[in-house]
């Protein structure tokens, strides 16, 4: 496939995947802006080639579609589906054994390639000032790489194919960093780079570190991929490339000959700096934090060098996309190593981590009289102690009975759990618990809870299709809106204190006890009831990024027995608080400078058929 990133551009463009922009844009907010546009819009692959303050050109949006992703791939896609597969399921190669004899070949055609030092590649030593310092969001700490490949090796078996590549956060300036000396690297300590750094730290020795920008397509993916157990990312970028990993040691730091950009460097133990801001995927800035900090050795630059970069920010971004086409390589992995899970569907538009749909089985008490969840239960704990899985704080979860039911369906999910659950038996908390790092719902970093929403059996309740009469006349209640069958998002005041919560509670609960409110179990308490009503997506984003179970659920007719907790109808207060990290907010002299690209004339201005298709009913 392609030998470099260069290749990839100049395919993706022979195509009509890429286009290219030839005035100077400014790195600082003006590229991510126009990439956040053409992203939204389903736009191309976009080449900035006047960069302002670089040399270098830059590419984003390369996974802007899986479309884009699968034609990138399209020469071995197939071949490493069945690799994977085979990881998942060896027995698939007993079964088959010359249907599968090729796959081996390519495995071993992907092992990586050792070469002398820089011998071979087009690399050249440069300055970090010399790669585009490109920052996305008006408050973000400085600029940062969105796309990098960090490479680690374990200190106690080193060597290539033991070794980590991951995708962190890497700080370029800003903050305390010396620049051009010194990078912020952003990472969680169970992570393979933190494994390697706890390691090296017990040695009382620095952890050498390489960080790859570019190179190949599949490089940069498979710094992301979930891959199976004992299957190096080295070789699975080989294998999806179908070209073998080619790389060399350089003062005893492993350097990447295909990538664009390589910067080498060493973790002192125990030395940190703050790290952040940062435009986050859950549409927040991640707050500044201490992190490891990366002593730079050398910075090399290939020869033609093309800087990849993405943005992060609210749902859908790039990394939507690049999320699909991951589902798509790995398929059922997840459901094959959980027993008794049919689908887990990890919600986009809540920030992907906070919210999962899920659909098991449920074969305990076959014959019981009252149908409730029960096998469904055990299978909550199997999901919420799984891999990224585990930084959820909602689980919705069923089991089909005599109709499908698809958790990709969001509304018709929800509806489905609301139309069966039973409010004072079905709801299971996890109170003190990890969450996601990036999350500030919680009561700390990485700290909070979990909630599992789980329903089964027959059909208890048709759900609202308008909001109750007596909601509105409520004097405690400013603004009532159904946001889907079921749900009505309701305003109060703003957030005070959790001191004054339970006062506040008391009020409003007591106000909606004396209404009717069977048909409508799931209430939304919001600064701006129209904005979450508007649509599903800022229903999902709204009430499960600005929430955490154990403080923001609340509940009418609320009781605690035998210390579980239940209730006739549930509230998630899902106001913005005090301790919650500011939503992200585009610069609007920014936007302003960069509409000349999508209004008439523009390079991203709609074709006269993309207008009709908008202004028809």
């Amino acid at each position: 496939m392609y030998q470099s990133l260069e290749e990839c551009v100049l395919d993706l463009e022979k195509h009509g995947h890429l286009v290219r922009i030839k005035e100077e844009v400014d790195p600082h907010l003006e590229m991510a802006s126009i990439q956040r546009r053409v992203y939204q819009q389903g736009g191309p692959a976009v080449l900035f080639e006047n960069v302002k303050g670089s040399k270098y050109p830059a590419v984003a949006n390369l996974f802007g579609s899986i479309e884009r992703s699968k034609f990138m791939f399209r020469k071995n896609w197939a071949t490493v589906e069945n690799i994977i597969a085979l990881r998942d399921d060896p027995m698939k190669a007993m079964k088959s054994p010359f249907k599968n004899v090729g796959n081996g070949l390519s495995a071993l055609a992907a092992l990586p390639m050792r070469k002398s030092g820089l011998n071979g590649s087009k690399l050249e030593e440069i300055e970090i000032t010399d790669i585009p310092f490109i920052q996305s969001w008006p408050d973000d700490g400085g600029a940062f790489i969105t796309l990098p490949q960090v490479y680690s090796e374990d200190p106690d078996k080193p060597g290539l194919m033991g070794a980590n590549l991951g995708m962190y956060r890497v700080q370029l300036n800003g903050n305390d960093y010396e620049v051009g000396k010194e990078v912020g690297m952003h990472y969680q300590i169970q992570r393979g780079i933190g494994v390697h750094q706890t390691k090296a730290a017990k040695k009382g020795e620095p952890l050498k570190v390489s960080i790859f920008v570019g190179g190949p397509p599949a490089h940069t993916l498979s710094a992301v991929m979930p891959l199976p157990e004992g299957l190096s990312e080295m070789l699975f970028a080989g294998l999806l490339a179908n070209r073998r990993f080619r790389y060399g040691y350089v003062d005893g730091y492993c350097v990447s000959h295909d990538a664009d950009f390589v910067i080498t460097g060493d973790l002192y133990p125990n030395e940190t700096k703050p790290e952040g801001p940062f435009g986050d995927h859950l549409g927040y800035y991640s707050l500044t934090h201490e992190f490891p900090v990366l002593k730079v050795h050398k910075v090399y630059g290939r020869k033609g060098a093309i800087y990849p970069f993405t943005v992060v920010g609210r749902p859908p971004q790039e990394d939507t996309s690049f999320g699909a086409l991951i589902h798509e390589l790995t398929g059922d992995a997840v459901t094959q190593e959980l027993p008794g899970v049919k689908e887990v569907h990890a919600v986009d538009a809540a920030g992907v981590h906070p919210l999962l749909f899920a659909i098991g089985s449920e074969r305990y008490l076959p014959y019981q009289k009252v149908k409730k969840p029960t096998e469904l239960l055990t299978i909550s704990n199997r999901i919420l102690g799984f891999g990224q899985l585990s930084l959820a704080k909602y689980l919705f979860l069923t089991a089909e009975e005599d109709q499908p039911v698809s958790t990709h369906d969001e509304e018709a999910f929800i509806q489905y759990i609301l139309k069966r659950i039973d409010l004072r038996r079905d709801l299971h908390f996890q109170t003190n618990t990890t969450i996601d790092t990036l999350d500030y719902s919680g009561t700390g970093l990485n700290s909070g809870s979990k909630v599992v929403f789980a329903a089964y059996g027959d059909e208890k309740r048709d759900l609202c299709k308008q909001v109750p009469q007596g909601m509105k006349q409520l004097e405690v209640i400013q603004d009532a809106r159904l946001v889907m069958p079921g749900v009505v998002a309701i305003e109060t005041t703003a957030f005070a204190s959790y001191e004054e919560i339970q006062a506040e509670m008391k009020i409003l609960t007591d106000a909606l006890a004396e209404i009717n409110l069977e048909r409508c179990p799931l209430i939304v308490l919001c600064d701006d009831s129209a904005f979450v009503s508007e649509s599903k997506e800022n229903f999902l984003w709204a009430t499960f990024t600005r929430s955490n179970p154990s403080h923001d659920i609340h509940g009418v007719g609320s009781f605690i027995e035998h210390k579980h907790w239940g209730c006739d109808a549930v509230i998630i207060d899902a106001r913005l608080k005090g301790h919650h990290a500011p939503p992200l907010i585009e610069d609007e002299a920014v936007e302003a400078r960069i509409n000349h690209f999508f209004e008439e004339g523009g390079i991203f201005a709609p074709t006269a058929t993309e207008v009709d298709e908008e202004q028809s009913p």
